[in-house]
């Protein structure tokens, strides 16, 4: 069994073809597939997925770093309201993201936290997206992790020293179609990481792993990964779908 810990399979880019894509995905062995949260503007249609595919789509919610706008309070409170209302897989996805704009970049500190917050209130893990904010972002976590706070660095492309960081603070890597790009660099930094602290995911429908980089993503392609990861390690790819499966029934309590 292989879980994708993270992919977005209720946006528009699935809508003609959700079925085949969740068959050809069970046909590679993915049973599970978690939906991290954007913005308000997404829930109903995620939320749709997970009742059409019960126990196999799983859902989870969050304010997305990049939808902290103006009116990021209204968003967080319907984030709040939710986790009233029902279970979800974790908090997420949230985290801080520099790399386009910087307009709301004390906006968005300010919803990560609160976002952490509720993680804690409801026993929840986080899945985190950074990006050109690594640093800024693992400390945030550490401020936290003496209350506890556990989850994943989604789409994990950082340094040795900042996986040591992540991984010594009880987060998981989150490790996807990157690990496939020759001049990524992450197959040099994982092959020094222990699968133990490793998850699996596509963040479908973007970051394609080699050979259909450019194309569209989705769960079924989580096999190059695995071989990838296989390749990286030595280990055989029976393995690597094991342990990575077990560590994310773990973190997410699937």
């Amino acid at each position: 069994m292989i879980i994708d810990t993270h992919c977005h399979l209720y946006l528009n880019e699935f809508k003609k073809d959700i079925e085949q894509v969740i068959e050809r995905a069970e046909a590679e062995g993915v049973r599970k597939f978690c939906l991290p949260g954007i913005d308000s503007s997404e829930i109903d249609n995620m939320l749709l997925l997970e009742e059409r595919f019960p126990g196999k789509c799983i859902a989870m919610m969050g304010l997305h770093p990049c939808s902290v706008k103006e009116n990021y309070q209204d968003e967080l409170d319907i984030v709040k309201n939710w986790l009233t209302k029902r279970k979800f897989a974790a908090v997420g996805e949230i985290g801080l993201d520099f790399y386009w704009d910087e307009t709301f970049a004390e906006q968005q500190y300010i919803a990560f936290r609160t976002q952490i917050e509720l993680s804690l209130k409801y026993n929840l893990p986080i899945v985190i997206h950074t990006r050109d904010a690594m640093q800024e972002t693992i400390d945030v976590v550490k401020e936290y992790e003496p209350k506890g706070v556990k989850g994943i660095f989604h789409c994990f492309s950082g340094s040795i020293e900042n996986a040591k960081e992540i991984t010594d603070a009880g987060f998981y890597l989150g490790i996807g179609g990157v690990v496939t790009y020759k001049n990524a660099g992450l197959a040099e930094v994982l092959d020094k990481v222990d699968l133990k602290h490793i998850v699996l995911e596509t963040d479908s429908p973007y970051l394609t792993p080699v050979p259909f980089r450019g194309k569209r993503n989705e769960s079924s392609y989580l096999k190059f990964v695995v071989e990838r990861l296989a390749a990286i390690k030595n280990v055989s790819a029976e393995e690597v779908a094991e342990v990575t499966s077990t560590n994310a029934e773990k973190i997410f309590g699937l």
